[in-house]
C-alpha cells in the first residue's frame, strides 16, 4: 500500500530559485518520510485567470491553458503545499490565479481537495511573508483542507538563488511543517 503522495506548486518564474529550493527541501525531507512527492513549477507555464464561467462541474476548467494537467496531479495526491514568492507584498498574479481556478474546479465537481493536508510558504528578500502567508491559507481553509502549524510561520529570507536556505530559522520552520504534513497524511491513510 502506498504511503502517499505530496504535490508542492512552485509559484516562482525561475527555475532553480529560492522558492524552488525551498520546496525542494520540503520534497526530500517528505520523501525521507516514506512519501512520494512532485514538484511542479509555474515557470514556462500560462495561468490564466479565472472568469466564474460555471463551466468547470465535469473535474476540469474550461480555459484552455496549462492548469488543468496541475489538478489532476492535485486530485491523485494526499497533500497539497503552494511555495510562492513575494511581489509586492503578495503573491505572484498567476500563483492566485490557479489557486482560485483550482478551488473553483474542487467546489463545482467533487471536492477533491477537501481533507488534503498541506499549506503555504511564502519566499521573500525582505517583506509581505505574513500577507502572502494569510492570503494563501483562505484557499486552504475555505477548500476545506487541513492545514498543520510549525515553530514559526512558514516563511523564508533570500533574495540571490540559494540565499534562502542559508536562512536557518526559515528552512527550520519550513522543515517541521514538512515533517507535519507527512505525519498527519500517514495517519489518516
Amino acid at each position: 500500500m502506498s504511503t502517499g503522495k505530496v504535490v508542492l506548486l512552485c509559484g516562482s518564474p525561475r527555475r532553480r530559485g529560492n522558492t524552488e529550493l525551498v520546496l525542494s527541501e520540503c520534497a526530500n525531507l517528505l520523501e525521507r518520510e516514506g512519501l512520494k512527492t512532485r514538484i511542479i513549477t509555474l515557470a514556462d507555464k500560462q495561468i490564466l485567470s479565472c472568469t466564474a464561467c460555471g463551466l468547470c462541474t465535469e473535474g476540469e476548467c474550461a480555459l484552455d491553458d496549462d492548469l488543468n494537467e496541475i489538478i489532476e496531479e492535485i486530485r491523485e495526491a494526499d497533500g497539497f503545499i503552494v511555495g510562492a514568492p513575494v511581489y509586492f507584498g503578495t503573491a505572484r498574479g498567476d500563483v492566485t490565479a490557479a489557486l482560485q481556478r483550482i478551488g473553483m474546479v474542487s467546489m463545482a465537481s467533487d471536492s477533491f481537495l477537501s481533507r488534503k493536508v498541506g499549506g503555504p510558504i511564502a519566499v521573500a528578500r525582505r517583506g509581505g511573508h505574513t500577507a502572502t502567508l494569510q492570503e494563501l491559507l483562505m484557499f486552504y481553509l475555505i477548500n476545506d483542507m487541513i492545514v498543520p502549524g510549525s515553530t514559526y510561520w512558514n516563511m523564508v529570507f533570500g533574495e540571490a538563488p540559494g540565499e534562502a536556505l542559508a536562512d536557518e530559522e526559515g528552512m527550520r520552520t519550513v522543515r517541521r511543517f514538512a515533517e507535519n504534513v507527512a505525519y498527519l497524511i500517514k495517519r489518516l491513510r
